[in-house]
């Protein structure tokens, strides 16, 4: 139990206080003595005063306890070590008090010693502390029956005989407590040690405890039974001679992209999963490897690694499988859409107001069911690396403002306030000037990201404005989507950029969606070597930015200049006949310019050269971008295809009165 914040049964004393209390009293033991030698044997001619006489009884005790003492600091027991301390504690007690009464008492010059001794009382205890208070009743009664009631040597006694006693009461009274906290958490920590040892021997992953020096502390057994080496054999070696990386086509990582020669370097957290581990039967797997550091200093590092082969297998199996499959539902799904689009063509069919809102709906539909299936694709070979990227050199801010032009019916449909930044006039009425910033892209894919984040401005903006900027600076270019919608929640903004993920609130649910724009717009962002990154608040809007490398003004108009001397590629043509001509409503064709002279007697089935472009309904068809200096000619209706066959054959006939 406890008294008074000290415990009452003598305290445990560790291994350093013991060897140090052994120390302390076998100084004093040797200098009492040293002073009874130097006054009985050693002839200095210097007479001690009579106050450092040191009596025969004093030394005798002195010497024999400090050769107890002696052999105790040479040879301390592990055992039984609080007992011990205890017993050298009395040694030194017993000594010091012989040595006080027998040279003077109260008026002893040694009767520092016993303050000295008396101020550690309290770290054994209150029972030493009431043996020591004892001793002192026992001495000012030995005093008054030696020499009465002398009111100045009881209060002598009972001052340096008492208060040294209070200070170690003072000081000792929280050690009680603090050894209680200390026992404490040393049970927590072993609770701890003990639980973390349970997990790490029996987690599937392997784990390994690398020094920086880069040698083995600890492996569990998941890392042996996968490397294949037993804890008896890795532990001390060099993790390179156990953990061996090797790339895909075998050949051993170098270290820059091995992940745990990095960390040692530079102290950093590293992650893998594209490597594979050589066991000690040559056996080759795929893992996932995550190295951490230990400590802010570069104590070491814990790699933590795990077989994903089979994890790997299922997801190219699953990305085989929605290639397939949209692949597959594209063609049906574009031929709808077609036919859809000739149903609502005047040209080719006649139907009431009605039908044709059906109609519209449908095609709409078609048209997004075909969006999702190439978005699927798009997906499929971006996670397996079959998306092609064929960049080329781009005036971005021309690009960008094509985009956005293109998207204006829709914004003006929900009546925004939709501004293509670089376009605002001043107040005095005058344009800014705005640098001009190139990129080497694909045209495609940042056709389909800014397209992507300004749509989804548009969509989730129900009332406000929707602003398109382009800045950046000699390295990057900037193209930023803000808008003043609904914004994104904080605990949603980690999760935007994964494959469908969608967020969900009362905002969102009536707003259509299958969560691929974003992780699509994202890969792309990659696969031209840049960044897309968002910055929202809940209610009060977001704004999406598209960061991509800057091409160098001069070496971008001299690519371009290139690229202009070269000869452009002539249309390949295809020769079809008039009746084929018919059953091919998709075809785009060109028709000649008429001939001011008659045309020659021709057969009635005529052969027309025309280039045929293929087209993929599944997704909207990108205009080619045509010089400055020509007009563009819209494509000709398959009406206006067959007016123009018939106006020929009319020509051809009435020659044929001419001539005749």
């Amino acid at each position: 139990m406890k008294k008074g914040g000290i415990c009452c049964k003598p305290q445990a004393i560790s291994r350093f206080w013991l060897r140090r209390l052994c120390e302390v009293a076998l100084l004093s033991c040797w200098t009492i003595v040293l002073l009874y030698a130097w006054a009985r044997f050693i002839p200095t001619g210097y007479q001690l005063p009579i106050g450092l006489s040191v009596s025969d009884l004093a030394a005798g005790l002195a010497a024999s306890s400090s050769l107890i003492i002696l052999i105790l600091c040479l040879w301390l027991p592990r055992k039984h070590e609080t007992a011990i301390g205890i017993f050298v504690y009395l040694l030194a007690v017993a000594v010091s008090s012989m040595t006080i009464i027998t040279s003077g008492g109260v008026l002893s010059p040694f009767l520092v010693m016993w303050i000295i001794v008396a101020i550690f009382a309290g770290f054994f205890g209150m029972v030493i502390l009431g043996i020591m208070s004892l001793l002192i009743v026992i001495q000012v009664i030995f005093a008054i029956i030696q020499q009465g009631m002398n009111t100045q040597i009881i209060i002598g006694y009972l001052f340096f005989g008492f208060l040294p006693l209070v200070f170690s009461l003072i000081l000792w009274s929280r050690r009680q407590q603090v050894d209680d906290n200390l026992s404490s958490l040393e049970t927590k920590l072993s609770a701890v040690e003990g639980k973390s040892d349970v997990v790490i021997n029996t987690i599937d992953d392997g784990v390994l405890a690398i020094s920086r020096e880069g040698n083995i502390e600890l492996i569990n057994p998941s890392a042996q039974q996968m490397i294949g080496w037993d804890q008896g054999d890795a532990l001390g070696l060099s993790w390179k001679s156990v953990l061996k990386l090797v790339a895909s086509d075998g050949k051993e990582v170098n270290e820059l992209e091995n992940p745990i020669s990095q960390a040692l370097a530079k102290n950093q957290p590293t992650h893998s999963d594209k490597l594979f581990l050589l066991t000690s039967s040559g056996k080759r797997i795929l893992v996932s490897i995550v190295s951490s550091p230990v400590g802010t200093d570069g104590e070491g590092i814990i790699v933590v690694f795990r077989d994903i082969t089979k994890e790997k297998a299922e997801e190219r199996e699953q990305a085989e499988f929605i290639s397939t499959a949209s692949h597959e539902m594209r063609t049906p799904v574009a031929s709808i859409e077609g036919y859809l689009g000739l149903a609502l063509n005047p040209a080719t069919a006649h139907i009431d107001e009605k039908a044709r809102d059906f109609i519209t709906k449908a095609h709409e539909s078609a048209r997004h069911l075909g969006r999702l299936f190439q978005d699927l694709l798009d997906i499929s070979k971006a996670e397996d690396g079959r998306l092609k990227n064929e960049p080329e050199i781009v005036n971005v801010n021309e690009f960008v403002k094509e985009i956005f032009d293109g998207l204006t019916m829709k914004a003006n449909e929900k009546q925004l306030n939709y501004v293509f930044m670089p376009d605002v006039v001043n107040e005095s009425g005058e344009k800014s000037l705005q640098p001009i910033f190139y990129a080497n892209i694909d045209p495609d894919h940042f056709r389909e990201v800014v397209g992507n984040l300004i749509e989804n401005a548009i969509k989730y903006t129900s009332a406000g404005e929707v602003l398109v900027n382009v800045s950046g600076d000699d390295k990057q270019v900037s193209v930023s989507v803000k808008d003043s919608g609904i914004g994104i929640p904080a605990e949603d903004l980690p999760h935007l950029f994964q494959k469908f993920y969608r967020v969900d609130n009362s905002d969102t649910r009536e707003i259509g969606g299958t969560g691929l724009g974003l992780y699509l717009s994202r890969r792309l962002a990659e696969a031209m070597s840049g960044n897309l990154r968002v910055e929202s608040e809940y209610k009060h809007g977001s704004t999406f930015y598209l960061e991509i490398p800057r091409v160098n003004n001069t070496e971008a108009k001299h690519r371009l200049d290139s690229v202009d001397n070269q000869p452009a590629p002539q249309p390949k043509t295809t020769p079809i006949t008039s009746e084929e001509l018919k059953s091919t409503p998709k075809e785009n064709t060109e028709t000649a310019p008429e001939s001011k002279t008659p045309p020659a007697p021709t057969p009635t089935s005529t052969t027309i050269s025309i280039p045929v472009q293929v087209v993929d309904s599944s997704k909207p068809i990108a205009q080619p971008q045509e010089p400055k200096s020509q007009k563009s000619t819209a494509e000709p209706t398959l009406a206006e295809i067959e007016e123009n066959l018939k106006k020929k054959r009319q020509r051809e006939s009435t020659s044929k009165r001419k001539q005749t």
